[in-house]
Parts: structure tokens; sequence; C-alpha cells
């Protein structure tokens, strides 16, 4: 064989581009990709729907725009690539597959300066089936689409327009007002979908991606942030919010991570849930950024399981840079990634004290009911461990609340430098064990250093509310004192021993234990129910 050169047939390829797993609101997302890319700062896109029943939608951007020759390259199917590697753009194919998943036909006019004629060039799929040949169309601009290029784009820019629009809605309309209907309906789906995936563009006040002004049928799109950050808490230690990912040619990349735990709809008004949280099952898991857009929005992509009621509230940003579009598998559409197994196990080794602490979040409505109704007495504990002196346990030389650390004298040796919660103003009636709601890395139990002012500080514990073990065990056994305080000094006595013996070396070596411990509680009274009323029965302390 001599000729080798085997084209593809025009006519199939284009219609089977058609279906590349595009819907209108990631088709639309990724012309605005090359709007942004472009340099836009003002995107308008208009929906018509005209008496006959024929509906056009118009992209119009004020970024650098194309002359004739870069607009005949940006239609080639699998355009070249971008000098600016860190482009939205990526494949040179979406505004293509994009487009022709929605409509048969779709034009580019575009100029980059004032005193340039505007650009045009069409594809029109039904054009090409009947050539099959990979035939463009140089069809004249006409009046109105002058018109539309000064009032969507201004002097300057770039205007996509989808004609012959057959999979703009999901279903037929004769003319009219449902068809209307739909075509608000579908206007208002894409604002939505706009409005979460380019947040941080259209965000004035996030300074991490310039500002992009972006309007569907004359309306602003409003930025909606997932993670809610005014009222939620961002659970990540700072030291696991950097990964470094290994590339193929060896290489070493690095990923940025936060965990945002939002609060319970019980603590927020319905018009606040439903305007900054929106919390569903399937809103939880991965948001995934690159280059501040985001390609992947809920799910949690092997690293757990399926999404579940208890980990609703837990939403994890992913951030990665165009560097690691090979390590993530980054699909055409831009609306998925995946992890190599590897990543997924580090991930999942990193988020699952998050994981779990987002589960007894959760539940906290049923538990805060049951903490309101049956409060638990540590009273005897502290009682018990301010009069017995001879208890073996650090010696607190100083304690700074600002860095959260101690200085100690133990068995490991005089002025051992180390890092725990440093807390002063403490009552003294809960100086020694108190249960609080603030730890938030799913340990049963945590060492602190206390003061009732601001020095004379004692080595203390921290019970965790949250926990099963309180939860399930502390709340039943409320009623009966001796039980408290008999798991009250046995904690505590751990995290006296804990603090008698360890180092900046040691350290992570005992939270590890800590960590085991509470884990395994946790698989242990997995089959224990919660508490109920039946459960909360009080009886005397003695």
């Amino acid at each position: 064989m001599t000729n080798l050169i085997n084209d593809p047939n025009a006519s199939r390829l284009i219609y089977g581009l058609r279906d590349t797993g595009y819907n209108v609101r990631t088709a639309a997302a990724d012309i605005i990709d090359n709007s942004i890319a472009a340099g836009a700062n003002n995107v308008n896109i208009q929906i018509d729907l005209m008496h006959d029943g024929r509906k056009l939608v118009y992209f119009g951007d004020d970024g650098c725009g194309m002359d004739q020759e870069e607009v005949h390259k940006a239609m080639r199917y699998g355009a070249d690539r971008r000098p600016d590697a860190k482009s939205l753009g990526k494949f040179g194919l979406g505004l293509k597959t994009a487009s022709s998943s929605v409509c048969k036909r779709y034009s580019v006019i575009s100029r980059k300066t004032s005193d340039q004629p505007l650009a045009k060039l069409t594809w029109d799929l039904e054009h090409v089936e009947s050539r099959n040949a990979w035939e463009m169309l140089a069809d004249p601009v006409t009046t109105d689409q002058q018109d539309l290029f000064e009032e969507l784009c201004g002097e300057t820019g770039t205007l996509v327009i989808w004609e012959n629009c057959d999979r703009l809605l999901s279903k037929e309309y004769t003319p009219g007002a449902k068809e209307q209907a739909a075509v608000k309906r579908l206007a208002d789906a894409l604002a939505k979908h706009v409005s979460l995936v380019f947040h941080r563009f259209l965000d004035v006040e996030d300074e991490r991606e310039r500002d992009v002004a972006i309007m569907i049928n004359g309306t602003p799109v409003e930025p909606w942030n997932p993670f809610y950050p005014q009222r939620s808490d961002q659970v990540l230690a700072p030291n696991k919010q950097r990964l470094e990912v290994e590339m193929f040619d060896g290489s070493v990349e690095t990923a940025h991570m936060k965990a945002w735990i939002l609060p319970h709809r019980s603590d927020m008004e319905k018009d606040e849930q439903a305007k900054f949280a929106r919390i569903s099952n399937k809103a939880q898991g991965f948001y995934v950024y690159r280059e501040g857009r985001l390609i992947q929005d809920g799910g949690w992509m092997d690293v757990f399981g399926s999404n579940e009621p208890h980990t609703s509230l837990l939403r994890i940003e992913f951030d990665f840079g165009f560097e690691l579009d090979e390590a993530f598998r980054i699909d055409v559409k831009k609306s998925r990634i995946l992890f190599h197994p590897d990543l997924e196990e580090g991930l999942r080794k990193i988020l699952q004290p998050i994981y779990r602490e987002a589960d007894a979040r959760y539940r906290r409505i049923n538990r805060n009911k049951a903490n309101n109704s049956n409060t638990v007495d540590h009273g005897s504990s502290n009682k018990n461990i301010s009069g017995t002196a001879n208890t073996a346990k650090p010696q607190v030389a100083t304690a700074n609340a600002d860095t959260q650390t101690a200085e100690i004298n133990n068995n490991r040796g005089q002025r051992i430098k180390i890092k725990a919660p440093v807390q002063n103003n403490v009552s003294p009636e809960t100086i020694h064990v108190e249960a609080v709601t603030t730890i938030t890395n799913g340990h049963l139990w945590e060492p602190a250093y206390r003061s009732p002012g601001n020095d004379d500080y004692v080595p203390g514990v921290l019970l965790n509310k949250h926990h099963d073990f309180y939860q399930k065990i502390y709340q039943r056994a409320a009623a009966n004192g001796f039980a408290v305080e008999g798991m009250d000094l046995l904690l505590y006595a751990f995290a006296m021993a804990e603090q008698n013996n360890t180092d900046p070396e040691l350290e992570p070596v005992f939270e590890d234990i800590r960590e085991e411990i509470s884990s395994n509680l946790r698989k242990l009274l997995r089959n224990v129910p919660e508490v109920d009323a039946s459960d909360l029965i009080n009886g005397d302390d003695d």
C-alpha cells in the first residue's frame, strides 16, 4: 500500500461527534471557556425563541477577537494548541463538539480591531452531510448579526451563534406558552450551572481568578460558592492541604485541597439553605477545579463509597493546574477527571477522619437533643482528680494560647515543647475533664492544657461529644455516676500517660494511637443504635 492517509468520513464523523456527552449546560460552559481564554471581561448569552419555533443562542464576548485566518484555525476540528498552556480551552474541540451537540449549524463572527471587517465562518452539518466533505460556509455577515455583535460584544470580540437547535430543549413543543416556559427554565438552569462552574471568576471578592461578568438574557449571573465559607468550617489541617503528585516523567507537581463541613439544615433558615448551602445527597464529595474553573461537582470518585445522607455536609475543594492534566486524565468536555488508584488511597487516608467527623455532625440534631435533655455530669470526675495529687502526669512549665503550644517536664526530659490545645479562663469545675464539640479530627479524646485564668496551667482531657462512644455509651450511662466517672478517669489516665511520655518525635505516634482507638470504637459501635428518649431516664448520680 502506498497511500496510508485514511481521512474519516466527513458526514459520519461530524454527526458522531454530536454525542460526546455534552448537555446544554456543559456545552455553554465550553463556549464560555473560550471567551475567558480570549481575555474577555464580559460574556453575554442570549437565548431567542422565534415566532415560528426556531431557537437561536448567541454567545458574545469582548475578548481579544480573531481575524479571518484565526477564525479559520479556531473552526478546525482539533485546532492548534493555544500558546498559553493555562488556557481553559484544552483539546481544540470544545467550540465544535459543544456547539454541534446542541445545534446543526453554528457560526463564529469575530474581529480584533474596530477598523477590521467582521470575519465569519459557519459549520452546517447538513451541508457537510450533503457534500460528504469537511467544507465550511463563508456566508456574509447579515445586518442583524452586525447589530448583535455590537450589542453583545462591542467593538471587538467574538460572537458564537447556534442555529437549527434541534437539541436545545429535551422535548418538542408546539409554539406557544409552554415552549416559552421551557426556554425560561433552560435559561434559569444554565444560570445556576454557570454560577457554580465559574464562581471564582464571577465573585469580585475572590482574588484567585480575574473578574469576568456573565449575563444571560440581560440578567447578571451571581456567583455561587458551594463551600459557603461564611458559615462552614474548613477542617483540613494546613500540612495536609498540599498534595505532591508524581508525574509519568518523574517530575512532581502540586495539587491543593481543603475540606469544608457545612452547617446542618437545622442551623439555617430555609432561604439561607436554598440560596447558599443547597445541601443534598448528590452535592457531597469532591469539587474539582482546573485553573480555577470547576470541572466536577460532587461525588466521591471511588475514594469513598456512594453518597449517603450522613456525609451530605462534607464538600472537598480540590485544585490543580494544567501541569497535572495528564495525571488526572481530564475528559474532552472538561466535566470529570479520574484519580489514579494510588492517589485514591492517599486521599482516603487523609480524609477518613474528616469523613467521619462530617458523619457525626450530620447526626448532631438528634444528638443535641440528647445532650440538651440528658446532661452528662463530669463534676465528680473533676473533684476526684483535683483531690488526687500524686497521679503521674506532666508538669507544665509554660503554655501559650496564641501559638497553642506548651512546654512541659515529663519522663522524656525538661522543657519539652509540644503542640496541644491551650485554653484560658476555663471553669475550675471542668478544668480536668470536659466534653466539648470542638474536636474535628474524629478522636474520642484529646489532651489539653488548661487554666482558670491566664497562667498556672494544668493538664486535662477533652472529650468529643460527637464521637459515637460519647453519644451511645456516655449518654446511656448518664444516670449512673460511677459509670461516667470510671470512663472519665480512664480517658484522663490515657491522656496523662501520653503527655508524660511524649516529645516532638513521639507526638505523631501517640496521635496515631488515639486515631486508631477512636476508629476501632466507632466500628465496634456501628450497630449500636442511637440514643432515644427511652434511654434518657435520669437517676441519682450516686
